[in-house]
């Protein structure tokens, strides 16, 4: 292994630890290296500042001069509510910036690597891109697409059910998979689930288990707001934000009693058929903001994620249970007539989790 990818590895676990932490802001990580030592780290704050470069640096004080900084993405360019980042490499004296990736941002895009360049800084581009480049998947979704990444999650039986026919579903998977749940709510910006999920499993959809922590966003989808007033959402908003997106005909009594109970609430447009139109709430929900959006069901919400097209990485663990055809199953109706029109997605992963299994399929 090089010096370049075993330091910038460093930098991206850094990265690592802001996922679901940092939104709107990527997740960037920052190690300073001189004479072979590390003499700086930092990866960007929770809520999204002080960037990395600029932790790493005072940590590393006049040690910066001469060294080499390895950063998982292009230091910015621009003035926004901090300097750049570029001009603070500069300024302490950075002899060298080794990073993953450009940062495809119209206000950086090649700008902060030209600020580094002129001020006589060697740039050495793309080192771990493919790794950064996972890593920084949200933040790039948003930036090309308008919208959060959708990760689509699944727990089933050997065949492929939610639930037994009269709903119960608590537990198909086992402590160690739930528990791998809570990693993933984790590292996301918001966690998503339709109008069913919420009536059925008055979920807090909270992080727990991982010790104090930024929590989620909690997202409902519910065309018309038909969701209980009183959940455990509702009473949890002073502990993790609660957003609901609806659509035109949601009652004006039914927003106003959640509207006063702390729900924030996003008025989406609906489509030919009536239903949500679930990719304009997406870019909505981008325009706020959210990078990373964790989406747990059910079953009709889940088809109409992907039969729009919108899942971007789908978790799917499968217990060792059988519950029969009666069982409600993981997807709804998706109104195929051919297999060519069925979504497909290439497998990345596949692990064993107590005993569940995990496999984790993405985009071709």
């Amino acid at each position: 292994m090089t010096d370049d990818r075993r330091w910038m590895q460093a930098a991206l676990a850094l990265s690592s630890r802001g996922l679901g932490r940092v939104w709107p802001n990527p997740a960037v990580g920052c190690v300073i290296v001189a004479s072979g030592r590390v003499v700086g780290r930092g990866r960007t704050a929770d809520g999204g500042r002080p960037h990395a470069e600029t932790q790493a640096l005072a940590q590393a004080g006049p040690a910066a001069r001469g060294a080499t900084a390895y950063v998982t993405l292009e230091p910015c360019a621009h003035h926004g509510q901090t300097p750049p980042c570029a001009e603070a490499l500069i300024a302490a004296g950075i002899a060298r910036v080794v990073t993953a990736l450009r940062d495809p941002d119209p206000r950086v895009d090649g700008g902060g690597h030209d600020r580094l360049r002129a001020a006589g800084i060697v740039v050495t581009e793309d080192a771990c891109t493919a790794e950064a480049a996972r890593l920084q998947a949200g933040f790039l979704t948003r930036l090309r697409l308008g919208r959060p990444m959708v990760t689509l999650k699944l727990a089933t039986s050997l065949d492929g059910r939610i639930a037994t026919a009269g709903g119960q579903s608590q537990w198909i998977t086992g402590p160690a998979a739930r528990a791998h749940v809570h990693a993933q709510r984790a590292c996301h910006d918001a966690v998503m689930v339709g109008a069913g999920t919420a009536r059925a499993d008055d979920p807090r959809l909270t992080v727990r288990g991982l010790g104090p922590r930024p929590q989620p966003v909690r997202i409902v989808v519910s065309r018309r707001l038909d969701v209980p007033q009183d959940s455990a959402l509702t009473r949890s908003t002073a502990e993790a934000p609660v957003w609901m997106v609806h659509g035109p005909q949601a009652p004006a009594a039914k927003r106003a009693a959640l509207t006063a109970r702390g729900v924030t609430l996003i008025e989406a447009p609906t489509d030919g058929a009536g239903q949500l139109d679930l990719a304009c709430a997406l870019r909505m929900l981008g325009d706020r903001g959210l990078t990373r959006v964790y989406c747990e069901g059910g079953g009709s919400y889940a088809a109409s994620l992907l039969q729009a097209d919108l899942v971007d990485r789908m978790d799917s663990y499968t217990a060792g249970i059988a519950i029969g055809a009666e069982g409600r199953p993981a997807l709804g109706v998706m109104g195929l007539d051919a297999l060519t029109q069925a979504p497909r997605l290439a497998l990345t992963d596949t692990r064993r989790i107590g005993p569940d299994i995990l496999h984790r399929w993405a985009r071709p």
